[in-house]
């Protein structure tokens, strides 16, 4: 143990920190919507980051599994292993009563929200923290913020980089001087909110890992976008931090979402919002889970300095939106005139 560890683990542990820990690493399909688990791993942790024990099993995507040269999972091995539905159990407990932790643990939280709702039944998450989140409010001197970077500055020794099990305990023992360095500091924790899917709309079920389905199959899918009714709000301009939506504000969405995509718009709607399907000039803001990627819209969000909230703030602003200065007088139809 270093000094540094010696120090923090000495001074007094901030009482509105987190109880206990399950550090996850989810191996899937892919990174879409309709892509499944194909392996999970998860660390239980103490309040202090120590080590309780660990859990790992693969999953049967029913599909194909995807880019095998990453996780080294073939049909052939996952034919026999067991469906989400039939652990689904095994691993509410592990993440029952804790903080769920992973290296970008929207991604993580989203694939496993999916997986719940499918099998419906209901996640026992509350709150993620995502360990970039960490390393960037510690001011990490990190050269990117890939795992392997995070576990080469604490000295932690990768040994079979996208194993599920694997990068579950890199995460947990680069985890743990993190969290020591948060408490020691006076950090708080970049805690965010996880909101389980209520709802899933899947198109036929794809044939079980072991089985090639023919070219086109589709898989799960979400339910296709509604044209819907123009908002009734003038658009009051940009989202300004730290100040409440605005009914009429145009909010635009990118990439993945924890909440199922069709439900979270409307959500907005229902609070009086615009929803765009583009962002350009007038758009208030631009919800995503991932600011860094090189999408269309948040390309354009950056070209175009338009703000940027991660998904769970988004929500949370949803619940107290401000109202309208005024009502937006719809124009006369040609009809009328």
């Amino acid at each position: 143990m270093t000094m540094l560890d010696d120090r923090q683990t000495a001074a007094p542990w901030p009482a509105a920190y987190p109880q206990g820990y399950a550090v996850v690493d989810v191996e899937t399909t892919g990174l879409a919507r309709d892509d499944r688990i194909v392996s999970a791993a998860v660390y239980r942790l103490d309040a202090r980051g120590e080590v309780e024990d660990h859990w790992y099993t693969l999953v049967n995507p029913e599909r194909d599994p995807g880019p095998v040269w990453i996780h080294g999972l073939t049909s052939d091995v996952l034919e026999g292993a067991p469906l989400f539905p039939e652990i689904a159990a095994q691993l509410s407990e592990r993440l029952a009563g804790r903080v769920l932790v992973a290296h970008n643990a929207a991604f993580d939280w989203s694939m496993i929200a999916r997986e719940y709702a499918r099998a419906a039944v209901t996640a026992p998450v509350e709150q993620r923290l995502c360990t970039i989140a960490l390393a960037k409010e510690l001011r990490l001197p990190l050269p990117n913020h890939k795992l392997e970077s995070l576990a080469a500055h604490f000295g932690v020794v990768q040994q079979h980089a996208h194993h599920a099990l694997d990068d579950a305990r890199v995460l947990a023992e680069a985890f743990r001087p993190s969290l020591h360095a948060a408490a020691g500091g006076g950090v708080r924790l970049p805690l965010l909110e996880c909101r389980p899917l209520t709802e899933w709309y899947d198109s036929p079920v794809a044939p079980r890992a072991g089985y090639r389905p023919s070219q086109g199959q589709g898989q799960g899918s979400w339910r296709p976008s509604r044209k819907r009714p123009a908002c009734p709000y003038p658009n009051p301009g940009r989202y300004e931090s730290d100040k409440p939506l605005m009914q009429g504000m145009r909010v635009a969405f990118s990439g993945d979402t924890s909440i199922e995509r069709e439900l979270l718009e409307d959500r907005a709607v229902e609070a009086g919002l615009h929803v765009a399907t583009s962002v350009s000039r007038l758009t208030s803001l631009l919800v995503t889970n991932d600011p860094d990627s090189a999408t269309s819209k948040t390309v354009k969000a950056k070209s175009f300095g338009t703000p940027v909230l991660e998904e769970s703030a988004f929500t949370h602003l949803l619940r107290d939106v401000a109202p309208a200065r005024t009502v937006a007088v719809p124009k006369p139809s040609p009809s009328s005139e």
